[in-house]
């Protein structure tokens, strides 16, 4: 008997909606889930993020060594079996003060992704819900504060409100907060004009039930791809500050601390300063790659 290839055309377009309807169903989160785990990269990156947490909640305990102790015996120690980071200048513990640092850097940079994303997500919901005149004045402001240089804000709020985690979290996140609220206003301008939002409006919803009950979670995929980006950024800036005397102070520590202490013993002890910025370059680098591989995952255009 012989086949033409239309025959062919119509074997392979059954078998393809006979694999469809053999595939079970996923949800949004589901799917998105799954081309995550097909990104080695972004699951390798997520797999160190684990680690470096890991490390930080149990590292100080492990080396057997206060951070704070000094030691007039053990100075600039090359790392050993005994000091595994070597010591410092005053004979402390560099690994369990690096593990340390760490508590301090992640959580800057977590507390401080929370408030921005927070802030972002509500200014930005509102504005771009409410439109108009509310709107127009809501984007006045953010341009404003845009055309005012950042840097230079968080350096003079670190000055007056004075050194501290506290006051180093608020200088971080006074404008940290705009460029979420720029997105979320976007995604909210298009998905207000949908059925169901309409529906919601219709049926008596208030604009804040509308705003936290429909616009937000569908908001929640740039919200998410966001965050990825916005902590290795914080702890990039408290890095900084620190490096320059503006950041955290002792007894407390932080990898930039660190960092900056270990810059005046770099020509003979360079360990001192290479493992704060090894522990901030794969922080940095694996938040960038995680939130990379979700902003493939969950962009609806790819979903199969």
């Amino acid at each position: 008997m012989a086949y033409n290839d239309s025959d062919f055309i119509i074997t392979g377009l059954s078998t393809s909606i006979a694999e469809e309807k053999m595939r079970p169903s996923l949800t949004y989160w589901q799917d998105a889930w799954r081309r995550l785990k097909q990104n080695k990269v972004a699951m390798v990156s997520l797999a160190i993020l684990i680690l470096l947490s890991v490390l930080c909640i149990i590292g100080p305990y492990l080396s057997g060594y206060k951070f704070e102790v000094t030691d007039s015996s053990s100075i600039n120690i090359f790392p050993n079996s005994v000091h595994w980071f070597g010591t410092d200048s005053l004979g402390r513990d560099m690994f369990s003060r690096v593990w340390i640092g760490g508590r301090v850097s992640l959580l800057i940079g977590l507390i401080g992704t929370f408030i921005s994303i927070t802030v972002g997500t509500l200014y930005g919901g509102i504005s771009g819900y409410a439109g108009g005149r509310v709107d127009h004045y809501m984007m006045r402001v953010i341009e404003i504060l845009v055309s005012i240089p950042s840097l230079v804000m968080v350096i003079l709020l670190s000055l007056y409100l004075g050194s501290g985690i506290v006051s180093l979290i608020i200088a971080l996140t006074a404008f940290g907060w705009i460029g979420t609220a720029r997105m979320v206003r976007g995604q909210v301008l298009q998905i207000k004009q949908q059925e169901f939002v309409m529906a919601s409006i219709s049926l008596g919803a208030s604009p804040m039930r509308v705003i936290i009950k429909h616009l937000i979670p569908n908001t929640l995929g740039i919200i998410i791809v966001g965050i990825t980006f916005r902590i290795p950024g914080l702890i990039f800036a408290e890095a900084f500050l620190s490096f320059m005397g503006l950041g955290v102070q002792i007894p407390n520590t932080s990898w930039g601390a660190l960092a900056a202490t270990a810059r005046e013993n770099i020509m003979f002890y360079p360990y001192q300063l290479f493992y704060p910025s090894l522990m901030i370059a794969l922080t940095m680098l694996s938040f960038s790659l995680l939130g990379d591989g979700l902003r493939d995952a969950l962009d609806p255009k790819l979903r199969k």
